[in-house]
């Protein structure tokens, strides 16, 4: 009774032994989070409300040229109590266009996300559990899109959809064929921003694989003969989902990037569609005269750039499991 006592007295005076703090707890503890959680809230709840601000009044139509829209001198307006944050060169409200350009970047910004997630994990996963020649062709192949600068292998995959149709009829095969258009749009941005953005993604999935593959529960699963398919998706997925939610953050953050890299250079999502890089475009000649137009959607891009990284590097602490109370201490 007396050892039991003394160990018990030990444990409670020791300061290193703490109650679990909930994952919610850990969350609000971290300034990254609530920092950069706080920027992409923001960003969210102005890109949710712009059609009903839009449906009551409260916004102007993003596409419409305003009758007063315009000086004297046929200049944008600047900021003001008629424009908050003025016009554009053609009269429309730059407040209206910006915050609907809110909804395409990160719409456009989310959805490439998700498919550079999906190609990374999938690739990383089959890379880093069969090894062998599955992970010499399958990094090889990473290695090369890497030696490749992603703005301008992006350019070049946007270059292509200029409406063009390709026929698909091969002569070996008893059906008509099909023919696909390669038309730019919402669409074809998500598949050349989401392709590839998947390599960084692809090269951490496999590192964390080749970790996971060796513990125990994965020689539990195939003594017991599980498939390698259930082992990849029931048993080392859940495992690296954290890491995965990390990656989807800081990935974000470069596909909003990229997106705006591309609808500045004319290659991105078409006019007259209001978003961050084509504002910039358009107000660059003005930088002069009306520096609001570029200043207004340059703010925009780096507050969801900085916010969603600040979300990647907290989220990493928190979830980390090495990492105390999600502080880094």
């Amino acid at each position: 009774m007396t050892v039991i006592a003394s160990t018990a007295a030990n444990v409670d005076s020791d300061e290193t032994v703490r109650a679990p703090v909930a994952f919610h707890q850990r969350m609000l503890k971290n300034p990254m989070v609530c920092a950069g959680g706080g920027m992409v809230l923001f960003l969210v709840v102005m890109a949710l409300a712009a059609p009903v601000l839009t449906g009551l009044g409260f916004l102007e139509d993003p596409m419409r040229q305003l009758s007063d829209g315009l000086d004297a001198d046929g200049l944008p307006i600047p900021p003001g109590d008629r424009f908050l944050i003025g016009t554009d060169h053609l009269g429309r409200d730059m407040l209206a266009r910006l915050v609907h350009g809110t909804r395409i970047s990160l719409f456009v910004g989310i959805v490439a996300m998700l498919i550079a997630v999906c190609v990374g994990v999938t690739v990383g996963m089959l890379a880093g559990y069969h090894g062998g020649w599955v992970n010499t062709v399958l990094m090889r192949g990473t290695d090369v899109m890497l030696t490749i600068p992603g703005l301008l292998l992006a350019i070049a995959l946007a270059g292509l959809m200029d409406g063009r149709v390709i026929h698909l009829h091969p002569d070996a095969l008893d059906w008509h064929g099909l023919d696909i258009t390669l038309k730019r749009g919402l669409v074809s941005v998500f598949l050349v921003i989401g392709l590839i953005s998947w390599t960084w993604i692809a090269r951490t999935i496999r590192g964390q694989v080749l970790v996971l593959k060796t513990r125990e529960f994965v020689a539990s699963s195939q003594a017991i003969g599980c498939s390698d398919v259930r082992i990849m998706f029931r048993h080392l997925l859940p495992n690296v989902m954290p890491l995965v939610i990390v990656l989807g953050s800081l990935a974000t953050a470069n596909t909003v990037l990229l997106d705006a890299g591309l609808s500045y250079l004319g290659v991105g999502v078409p006019p007259p569609t209001p978003s961050w890089g084509t504002m910039i475009a358009e107000g660059q000649p003005y930088f002069i005269v009306s520096p609001h137009l570029t200043i207004a959607p340059g703010v925009s891009i780096i507050v969801a750039v900085v916010g969603f990284n600040l979300l990647g590097q907290g989220l990493q602490e928190v979830l980390d499991p090495y990492v105390k109370d999600g502080q880094g201490k």
